[in-house]
């Protein structure tokens, strides 16, 4: 019989020496799984070792060490200090070895760290710091990543001064030192610390320059940024993007097999869920957080998720009428926050009792309100602006209960100025707009308590005016500063742009085109996140005051459409009066606006059948003579010939005004507010005219050659030379501009937008780099005037993009224009314009001709 050979003992201690560096490579990638399964299989070689010697027993512990921290993060955290407590006896019999000691301390500290023991692991990281700075000199390596990791502990604990002087001092040492991993990981922690000191732009740069350091060297860490990104996002307010990105970082997160970064996610992918209203999906989310999260042992996180499962439940209740649940649910959420507290949890305390309190007062039970406000900590100054919001919203309701308007409406005015001072700091147009989300409920309940007092009379229409103008359509009031040019970004837009083209040529030739719209969208998603942080959208203007709108307006007449409890109100602005009238039933009003722009989408052709034709005609009148009776024959009436300003509501900017009988012919412009039509009106310059005619475009409104004859001395760009780069140049102080070309809106990203020319599209986002941006525009053939409607009535698009960066006026089609009607309605536009007409007037003269086929409006200040 022959016996069992046994691997020598050099063969197994180098099989695990190579198990464990492999383990230590996927650790450091950020995939916990992967690194467990090769500390196991190392730990399983290095039991076999018959007479293990010191070197086996080192690299023993630490396997062991290395294990733990994995162990910790794809089970528990007392399954992961288990594994430490092992290692800890192994180097019990190993006396004098500082190094293995030291680094079992801080793998103890990171362990404590991610299982929410917060106050023990500074303790322990605190402890250890004086043996790293004497013992280890490893060109700083053990130092950075421990300087590190205390940050993320100190910003846990809100000590942002302390987590910076660690975190910078950790670059310093990772740059000197060539540490290009830790570079990134560091500033992707630099991230946090923005966000947590409310910086929302440096925080989406300092995260963009990490992805690009970890692309290459931890790919695996990519998606933990995107996890980080999203919850940024979410404090900008912007849930559709934070929910992309992490519908994006969840599978790849599950791959790696890190538990305690799931569940985390699923908690900002609740807060997502919660924002764009999709209460079941919050709590599903929220519930397999706290699941996953007591399955590790984390009851901090455990109790955050639950916090995160109790407010989906409230939102549910708060967003109708019905008031089952309340009963139970304040009590539940003070317990909440009683547990919290417990954890040193101070924010997420606060909102707990603050929901606590709405709910409360939605029951009558205003005492007990009073009660649990007065014990809600108060603000700090990390405390993240929904919170600051949610505060600022209970005591108002709270004053509301209490027959105090007067000092709700002064909660609302200081909330919505906290608010404004957040949104001056934005990057881009799309963090601008999604601020406005977390003060939407104090706008409306302002709004509520001045729209009582404007039925009333008019110095109750003129307050609420005021109050208008505070809450909606902030964008257009800001003065846009010169963009910083990122290479990165403009290399993103020049991809875009070719894969575009591309996806048309493929089209034409009838080949598939699903890969390319694919990359398509990825390159679109990276271009949005690197137009967040470019440089700061503008400077701010103030909001106008009722007696600067009056001056201004002079003989016209404004109009702003109100919301309210169902029914569409126009608060009216006529010669120094405000009024305030109602219109009729809000969602017939939308309904009647959407089928009208189906009917004119479908009336457009230029040679639909007679039968056909008159059919959807006779629709399309019918459905504008209920509107005009609704909305605009109540006005009209009484304004003879004078311009009408429309500042309207998200659901009515896509509506064709131009086919209302009562404005037929009447001068109209729209602008988002009346602070925005005010700075529209601003003084023009004198500059060139340019007629840029892009590919593919049929029929005479192509033929823009033929406007040379109304403008002699324009300069003209068609044919081959009509590229992005020519007419984006162009564009650059021109007086104005007329752009013939197919094109495209995108609601999913409105400043992705397009006219496409020779060498593929012109985007909406490029406009905004003009300093001097056309001061008029006419988009002549496509449904460029769309826009996608952003929180506080924000409208985003090509049109709105192009006021946004300082035009004065924007014409253009909302809904599908037939060549020759498109043709046809240029040529007298112009002829009137170049008359000296002014452009809503011009436009009004020429849509009437034939209004239920020439959909155009006129945006700004006409």
């Amino acid at each position: 019989m022959e016996g069992v050979s046994v691997p020598p003992v050099l063969d197994l201690t180098e099989a695990a020496t190579d198990f464990y560096t492999q383990g230590r490579a996927a650790a450091f990638d950020q995939r916990p799984g992967a690194a467990a399964r090769l500390f196991r299989q190392a730990l399983t070689r290095l039991q076999r070792v018959a007479e293990p010697g010191s070197a086996h027993a080192v690299l023993q512990a630490r396997v062991l060490t290395s294990l733990g921290a994995a162990v910790a993060e794809i089970s528990s955290t007392e399954a992961g200090l288990g594994y430490l407590e092992t290692a800890e006896q192994v180097l019990a019999r190993l006396p004098g070895n500082r190094e293995l000691e030291l680094t079992l301390s801080l793998q103890r500290a990171v362990v404590l760290m991610r299982g929410g023991r917060n106050t023990e692991s500074l303790a322990a990281f605190d402890k250890a710091m004086p043996g790293i700075e004497i013992e280890f000199d490893d060109r700083g390596l053990i130092l950075v990543r421990t300087l590190n990791n205390r940050a993320l502990v100190h910003m846990e604990l809100n000590h942002p001064d302390a987590a910076q002087a660690d975190l910078l001092r950790a670059l310093e040492l990772a740059q000197r030192y060539g540490h290009a991993r830790l570079e990134g990981k560091i500033r992707q922690n630099l991230g946090k610390h923005a966000q947590l000191t409310g910086d929302i732009p440096r925080a989406l740069a300092n995260y963009e320059q990490a992805a690009r350091i970890l692309v290459v060297e931890s790919p695996g860490s990519l998606p933990l940024i995107r996890y980080d990104q999203a919850r940024t996002l979410l404090a900008a307010g912007l849930a559709d993007e934070a929910a992309r990105h992490l519908d994006e970082a969840l599978p790849q997160l599950r791959a790696n097999g890190s538990g305690q970064h799931i569940a985390e996610a699923q908690v900002a992918r609740a807060a997502a869920a919660l924002l764009e209203g999709d209460f079941d999906l919050a709590r599903g989310c929220a519930s397999e957080a706290r699941r996953r999260f007591l399955r590790r042992g984390n009851r901090t996180w455990a109790e955050i998720a639950g916090l995160a499962r109790l407010r989906a439940d409230v939102h549910r209740i708060l967003s109708t009428s019905d008031n089952r649940g309340t009963a139970r649910l304040p009590a539940a959420l003070v317990a909440q926050a009683g547990r919290l507290a417990g954890l040193g949890l101070r924010d997420e305390v606060a909102v707990a009792r603050l929901l606590a309190v709405r709910l409360l007062l939605r029951r009558g039970e205003t005492e007990e309100a009073t009660r649990v406000l007065a014990s809600a900590p108060r603000p700090r100054a990390t405390t993240p602006i929904d919170h600051r919001m949610l505060f600022r919203l209970c005591r108002a309701e709270l004053a509301v209960a209490e027959g105090r308007p007067r000092s709700a409406l002064a909660q609302a005015h200081a909330g919505l100025r906290e608010l404004g001072m957040i949104r001056d700091r934005m990057g881009g147009l799309d963090l601008l707009c999604g601020t406005a989300v977390h003060g939407a409920e104090l706008g409306r309940l302002a709004m509520r308590l001045v729209l009582r007092r404007a039925r009333r009379n008019a110095a109750g229409a003129r307050r609420m005016f005021a109050w208008l103008e505070r809450t909606r359509a902030q964008v257009y009031r800001y003065e846009p500063l010169p963009v910083i040019e990122d290479p990165v970004l403009a290399k993103h837009i020049a991809e875009m742009r070719h894969v575009q083209r591309t996806i048309q040529r493929a089209r034409l030739e009838g080949e598939s085109v699903r890969a390319l719209e694919q990359h398509y969208d990825s390159l679109q998603r990276e271009a949005t996140r690197l137009g967040w942080y470019t440089s700061q959208w503008g400077r701010p203007r103030p909001v106008a005051t009722p007696d600067e709108v009056v001056a201004a307006l002079g003989d016209r007449v404004l109009v702003s459409l109100v919301p309210y409890n169902g029914m569409l109100y126009s608060l009216v602005v006529d010669r120094g009066t405000f009024r305030l009238l109602k219109l009729g039933p809000l969602d017939d009003i939308v309904e009647l606006a959407r089928q009208l722009h189906a009917d004119l989408d479908a009336l457009a052709p230029d040679h639909l059948p007679s039968m056909l034709a008159e059919t959807v005609a006779a629709s399309a009148r019918r459905r504008a003579d209920k509107l005009d009776r609704l909305i605009s024959a109540p006005l009209v009436k009484t304004l003879d010939d004078r311009e009408i300003v429309i500042v309207p509501i998200g659901q009515l900017y896509a509506m064709p005004w131009g086919a209302l009988p009562s404005l037929r012919g009447h001068p109209v412009s729209f602008a988002p507010s009346a602070t925005a039509w005010i700075t529209a009106r601003r003084p023009g310059t004198q500059g060139t005219v340019l007629l840029t005619g892009g590919p593919g475009v049929p029929g005479a409104v192509g033929e823009v050659s033929k406007l040379r004859s109304v403008y002699p001395d324009a300069r003209l760009i068609e044919g081959e030379d009509a590229t992005s780069a020519s007419v984006l140049s162009a564009l650059e102080g021109t007086q104005l501009a007329h752009l013939v070309a197919h094109g495209a809106h995108e609601p999913a990203n409105a400043l992705f937008s397009r006219v496409e020319l020779v060498d593929g599209p012109l985007f909406a986002h490029e406009t905004t780099r003009l300093a001097q941006p056309p001061e008029r525009v006419v988009l002549a053939a496509c449904e460029l005037a769309m826009s996608h409607i952003r929180p506080g009535e924000e409208a985003l698009g090509f049109a709105g993009t192009l006021l946004a960066s300082g035009s004065r006026t924007v014409i253009g089609a909302v809904a599908r224009v037939g060549d020759r009607a498109a043709a046809d309605t240029m040529a007298e536009l112009h002829r009137r314009l170049a008359a000296g007409t002014s452009p809503a007037q011009a436009l009004a003269d020429a849509v009437a001709v034939d209004p239920l086929r020439r959909p155009f409006v006129c945006l700004g200040a006409g």
